[in-house]
């Protein structure tokens, strides 16, 4: 019989999961026509079932619906809230285009088909967007199972950072990101409120700006750019403080995880490099988070040197398998790096390598869809790797889930 556990597990999965073709075409993602309303539901509503039975009989506790109501990982919390409005085709002289995704974009010639701004004053409207998704989830899983649940949620900072110092939001609307912050931290407030009273026990938010901050391009853009009033550390403390304001009113019962990752979009694309070393040491002390999910397939993720920082009260889930290519990683090898890195936990803490081991889990380093569209495996592919992930788990931690 499985031990109970709270949240994070020993086996985890980052939340989005390739969307079966059905669903796809029904959305439109290849071009063709859409489906009505009631057909996509539908369609939706199967497929997200069937990938639900899949994550129970491969062993996983953190169900998620795949993000499969979703077209890209980050949801509709941002487009929901009052006083954030959708543009197309924004103009260029917005962005921070040294900010990694963007400078990914402008390689290809592209800039961002919609982005979300300020227009005015921020205010949930008391309509969560994700509570159906945590309800249709609570369906199809044995009430003692709801608060294993995960829902990953938007990074609060997520439509600020790419944008050029002063055009995140109209000046008299807010005098300074300190006023802007904070409105946007009593909306994640309440948004965590009404899924909390659902019964949601696990939120992972999902934040590839956090890695930026790791990445030398990014940091010497910043420096280059007259614009810009502080130092990026500035800006990365002030996102720490943002965040802590955003989760201060989370009960205590309610797990929150932080998912890091250098991008992953069509066609397994990546944004960014650098090790966690420039931010390790504030990440993993003054922010307050439980968990941390963190990216560690590829040597663009650096060593596990900087976990020495994380405290003897949080988690860590390593994630050294990747969700972007094919090619399978071998099982001993992964079992020896999670020991490796449970070997510099322990060094930092002052604690054995046992007890360091009791704060780690293991998941791929992202998603398999964080777009609609999917990162360059198959069907096939995913369930092997999330397979894996589950035998390394078993080996290293028999009996746990």
């Amino acid at each position: 019989m499985t031990t109970h556990r709270n949240p994070p597990f020993r086996a985890e999965h980052l939340g989005s999961l390739l969307r079966p073709k059905p669903l796809l075409e029904a959305r439109g993602e290849f071009g063709g026509p859409k489906a009505s309303d009631a057909e996509l539901q539908r369609i939706e509503d199967e497929a997200i079932k069937d990938i639900v039975d899949k994550q129970i009989k491969w062993g996983y506790r953190a169900i998620t619906d795949g993000e499969y109501r979703r077209h890209m990982f980050w949801g509709t919390f941002f487009p929901g809230l009052e006083g954030m409005t959708e543009i197309k085709n924004p103009t260029l002289d917005i962005f921070r285009t040294y900010v990694p995704d963007m400078a990914a974009f402008l390689e290809e010639d592209k800039i961002p088909g919609e982005s979300i701004v300020c227009t005015g004053k921020i205010r949930h409207t008391g309509e969560s967007t994700y509570i159906g998704q945590y309800e249709y989830l609570k369906s199809l899983t044995p009430s003692e199972r709801h608060g294993e649940i995960k829902m990953t949620l938007a990074a609060p900072c997520w439509y600020h950072l790419r944008y050029r110092e002063g055009r995140a939001y109209p000046k008299d609307v807010y005098a300074n990101d300190k006023e802007y912050f904070h409105d946007i931290a009593v909306a994640y407030q309440t948004e965590l409120d009404i899924l909390y009273k659902a019964g949601l026990r696990n939120v992972q938010i999902d934040d590839p700006n956090f890695a930026y901050f790791c990445s030398e391009k990014m940091i010497e853009g910043w420096k280059a750019d007259p614009l810009n009033s502080g130092t990026s550390d500035d800006l990365f403390l002030a996102y720490v403080d943002f965040y802590n304001e955003c989760i201060s009113k989370a009960p205590e019962d309610m797990h929150i995880g932080l998912h890091i990752c250098r991008g992953n979009f069509v066609g397994s694309r990546h944004f960014s490099e650098g090790g966690y070393d420039r931010i390790a040491r504030t990440l993993f002390t003054k922010l307050n988070v439980s968990t941390y999910y963190l990216e560690y397939d590829t040597p663009r993720a650096g060593s596990f040197e900087p976990l020495e920082h994380l405290p003897a009260h949080k988690n860590c889930v390593l994630g050294v398998i990747t969700s972007k290519f094919p090619a399978m990683e071998d099982k001993e090898e992964m079992v020896a790096r999670v020991h490796s890195a449970a070997g510099v936990v322990a060094k930092g803490a002052g604690c054995s390598k046992e007890d360091a081991l009791k704060r780690l889990g293991v998941s791929p380093q992202c998603g398999f869809a964080s777009h609609a569209v999917g990162n360059l495996v198959t069907h096939e592919d995913m369930e092997k790797k999330l397979k894996l992930v589950r035998e390394i788990a078993d080996e290293i931690w028999p009996g746990e889930p």
